[in-house]
């Protein structure tokens, strides 16, 4: 395990083809689930875990690595499932989400697999767990499960998606009145976020679950309006998404003419040096890290204003 992400960043190439790398790993039993290696910093056998008091009971404990002080969140307990009971021959995947890091234990972890994110689709619907899926695929006749990370972190330490009052009296989207900000973004609870968090603009709000949606639709009121810029004033986009991902809905944007002058922020958990390279690559306007609220409100209306000038 100690080599298996040594290359993760040759791996830009990747970035503007829909194509992804997915991490996969078991919880309890013989369930597979996978995690986006743009979002793992390290893979290790689980260490000693020092208990705390008054710890989530979904945190297992922290762990003191390379110098960090980690908590370590059991990603089983979080889905509703059993505790992993057996930390001696468990894993903690340590990753980066939101600005932060993270470990997540696990019972085994597998190998890393190349697939293609229109392989990647919304989870079924109807099943208690899906709740906690952002996205499923299949693997060897298997289905992989993708969970939604940014739910179980947020069920555990809530983000405020309010914008600030300081901020909020400075924003002005004088003269886009008739605009709409557009959302595209797979996980339900960070479009909400997003949403509530852009709602001090005072426009209007559109919502899409994944880039090939939000595809569809920016094409359809482009047709409407002749013009996108006439009716939407900024997209913003998560990256991770199934069926399209937000660099390729970004790349088709700028490379379809009634769509290209359409601003793009791309606003993530993937952390990582990587991605200012490849917010340039695909041509969007602004990359911001997941999540706070004040600095996509100002990002949002800049974009909003910049096309005035």
């Amino acid at each position: 395990m100690s080599g298996i992400l040594d290359s993760v960043n040759q791996r830009t190439q990747l970035v503007g083809q829909n194509r992804l790398e997915l991490l996969l790993f078991r919880l309890n039993g013989r369930q597979r689930f996978g995690i986006n290696v743009f979002k793992v910093r390290e893979v290790l056998q689980c260490p000693p875990l020092t208990s705390m008091p008054k710890l989530n009971p979904l945190v297992r404990g922290i762990a003191h690595i390379r110098g960090q002080t980690i908590s370590v969140i059991d990603l089983s307990m979080a889905t509703k499932g059993r505790k992993i009971e057996d930390l001696s021959n468990a894993f903690i995947v340590i990753a980066e989400y939101n600005r932060s890091v993270q470990g997540f234990l696990v019972g085994a972890v597998e190998r890393i697999i190349n697939t293609n994110w229109d392989a990647i689709m919304p989870p079924p619907q109807g099943s208690g767990r899906a709740s906690y899926l952002t996205a499923v695929t299949e693997v060897e006749n298997e289905l992989i499960e993708i969970l939604d990370v940014e739910k179980i972190l947020n069920e555990i330490s809530p983000l405020n998606a309010e914008v600030s009052s300081e901020v909020a009296e400075g924003l002005t989207t004088e003269g886009q009145e008739n605009k709409i900000i557009f959302i595209a973004d797979d996980s339900t609870v960070a479009r909400n976020q997003v949403k509530k968090a852009l709602t001090s603009l005072g426009l209007e709000i559109e919502l899409a679950k994944n880039g090939l949606e939000a595809l569809k639709r920016l094409k359809e009121i482009a047709e409407e309006y002749g013009d996108i810029t006439k009716r939407v004033g900024v997209l913003v986009s998560d990256i991770e998404m199934p069926e399209m991902d937000g660099y390729t809905l970004t790349a088709e944007i700028k490379n379809t003419p009634e769509l290209q002058k359409l601003h793009v922020v791309l606003h993530t958990s993937l952390s990582g040096v990587f991605n200012q390279a490849m917010v340039q690559k695909v041509g969007a306007d602004d990359f911001i890290a997941k999540f706070h609220p004040d600095e996509l409100a100002t990002a949002v209306q800049k974009w909003l204003m910049t096309e005035c000038e």
